[in-house]
Parts: C-alpha cells; structure tokens; sequence
C-alpha cells in the first residue's frame, strides 16, 4: 500500500515513523520546510518525497497540518487523486474540516473522506521530537464523512495494527464538544496557571502536582490559537463551567467555611474515582 503525508511535524513525523517501522507500506512525504523533510528523511519518517507524479499512486494521503493551512491542502490535493484513494485529516478539531470534505465528496465522489485525530502528543514540536511509539495504547478518534462500513473497518483495524489501543467512532460535533474538555481546556488552564508570579519561585517547593501541571503550557501559540479559537463555543462553555468551580473554592476559602471545602474536595475526589472506574471498565470491555 502507498500512503502519502502532507505535513511532517511532530504527529505527522510520528505517523510515518511508525509505518515506515510496523509495516511494509511505502510512505510518501511532503513539507513546505526543507529542513523537516531532512530531518524527516534521516529519522526514515518516509521512504520517497511525495510529488505530483507518485501523488497519483496513493491509496491513503493523510494530511497533518494547521487548521488554516488544511483547507487549501485539501483544495490542492484531491484533484490528483486515483479513485478509491482514502483522504484522512489529522486535525484537532472536526466541524470546520468535515464540513469541507463534504463539499469535496460531492465534488469527488470516487475518494473516499474520514477526518481523524490521534489523541497523542507531547510537549515538543517538529519532526524532530517525533517517535515511532507516540500512538502505542492512544486513541484513534474517526469521524467518518464518505466511506464505507469495509473502509472504515480496514482504517480501524489499521490503526490498532500500527500501536493505537483503541479507536472511537464519532460525529463532528460531540468530538468537538469533548475535546474542548479534555484537551483544550486543559492546556488553557496550564498556560493561566503558569503565569502566577509565584511560579519563578518553584525550585525547591514542587513535587509532581506543579510538574504535571504546567506541562502542557509549552506548546506552538499558532497551533494551539487556531484550534482554540475554531472551538471557541464549546471552550467558552468549559471555561465558564471551571470559573464557577473556582468561584466556589474562593468563597468557601473567603468564608473560612471547613465543611464547604471539605465538601468540595470531596466531590471532585469522587468525580476522579468514579472517571477512573469508566477508563477501566472501557479497557476491559475492548479486550
């Protein structure tokens, strides 16, 4: 099989690593940075740079790129494709991309369209920070938008063969509606965590809690702003959700009140366990 890859930053990188390591598929890349298909080519991220010509040949082009840079991509590439050819996004949010690949699926109708989004990273950015193990036991998340049911069967039990531990089915809107949780508010709250003043005096007084939370308050400004700005409605309902949960601890602090926060803590310790108990009962559901 020929997969092709737009994109050679820290997923994309890692994406091709990893079949380049797990399979026996060629992969085909291309990035607007010559030093990223250097370093792409040293770490055998890909086996040939992708171009007009072997863009024909491809069974599966999968593009990692920004929000803003994905739209013209796809404007770009699909005219080239042979019929049957499968068109995969990996971007972190889905309405906006979903919407556009229905566009082309009717303008397309011989490609095939799933938006998906491998819930791993780290940190870092660039192909340079990229692993050949980065997906091992993540979550595939498939938004399908034109496939069919033996389509989107071969991509799951692709993506499991390849490392992933699990792949999710779901709908444009409810994976926009949880990711503004589970990820993107997450890397807000770290990013507004780090800005107390008290943070420069940390040497010495943190164990894991400060570690852990500050984390993902590295991350690329022009990533992170597009996507959090392109979910902006549903990370609005987060944040005024996790305002109010503050708000709370404040007054209960302001009070003195012992019984309130005790209460508090206590409900946000069972709402751990009990997410907890959910993780572990999925996991041995999947197996």
């Amino acid at each position: 099989m020929k997969i092709g890859i737009i994109g050679l930053g820290l997923i994309g990188g890692s994406l091709g690593r990893t079949i380049v390591n797990r399979t026996k598929d060629i992969v085909y890349a291309f990035d607007v940075s010559k030093k990223a298909m250097l370093d792409g080519k040293l770490l055998c991220a890909y086996h040939h740079e992708l171009n007009e010509q072997n863009v024909k040949e491809l069974d599966v082009l999968v593009l990692s790129l920004y929000p803003n840079a994905l739209e013209g991509a796809l404007e770009q590439y699909c005219p080239l494709l042979k019929d049957g050819c499968l068109v995969m996004d990996c971007c972190g949010n889905k309405r906006r991309v979903v919407e556009q690949m229905k566009t082309l699926a009717n303008k397309f109708p011989k490609l095939d369209f799933i938006s998906a989004h491998p819930m791993a990273g780290r940190e870092f950015s660039g192909v340079n920070h990229s692993t050949a193990t980065l997906f091992d036991r993540a979550s595939m998340i498939l938004v399908p938008v034109k496939a069919d049911l033996k389509k989107i069967a071969w991509l799951k039990a692709y993506s499991l063969s390849i490392g992933f531990g699990t792949v999710v089915i779901t709908t444009a809107e409810k994976h926009d509606e949880i990711i503004a949780f589970t990820s993107q508010l997450a890397h807000l709250v770290s990013s507004a965590y780090i800005k107390s003043e008290t943070a420069l005096q940390f040497m010495g007084f943190s164990a894991g809690s400060f570690r852990d939370m500050t984390r993902v308050a590295r991350l690329s400004p022009e990533m992170w702003s597009q996507l959090t700005i392109d979910n902006a409605d549903f990370l609005v309902n987060e944040i005024d959700s996790i305002v109010n949960s503050l708000n709370e601890y404040k007054s209960a602090l302001k009070n003195r009140d012992i019984d309130k926060m005790k209460q508090l803590l206590a409900d946000g310790n069972e709402k751990k366990l009990l997410s907890e108990k959910m993780r572990r009962s999925k996991v041995v559901d999947d197996k």
